[in-house]
């Protein structure tokens, strides 16, 4: 028996492929702007350049990874449900220490990973991802 894809996963595997996808284009950017700025010695900023070979490598990473769990949050892959929770969890965390910061925008942050959480633990979207059976 074929399992149904819930509606909600679909938009949340969405909404991950558009970010995977700038995350992955912010991190060859800033690769490339890193490996420039190592070539220009008259600038004397191996320091900078370094910084911008690891954001744009951690970013490019992230974006992979974000991509590779959407995937799997399309395809009804049990670990891909446990990643999401885990990251929307952990966004949740820094969405509440931003906006004890002062950042406003992490509020609306704050409600959307509130409601991924909530959705992925609803019993429908459990069973999909093998982690709950619903009643008949």
């Amino acid at each position: 028996m074929e399992r149904s894809r819930p509606r909600g996963i679909v938009i949340i595997a969405i909404l991950m492929i558009i970010s995977g996808i700038i995350s992955v284009i912010i991190g060859l950017s800033s690769l490339v702007v890193g490996l420039a700025l190592s070539g220009v010695s008259e600038l004397e900023l191996p320091g900078f350049a370094a910084i911008f070979i690891g954001v744009g490598a951690f970013t490019l990473a992230l974006g992979i990874a974000t991509l590779i769990v959407s995937w799997g949050l399309l395809k009804g892959k049990g670990w891909a449900w446990l990643l999401t929770v885990i990251i929307a969890i952990i966004s949740i965390i820094g969405s509440i220490v931003s906006i004890a910061s002062g950042s406003i925008w992490h509020i609306i942050l704050l409600i959307i990973y509130g409601a991924i959480v909530y959705y992925m633990f609803r019993p429908d979207v459990k069973a999909y991802f093998g982690r709950a059976t619903i009643p008949k």
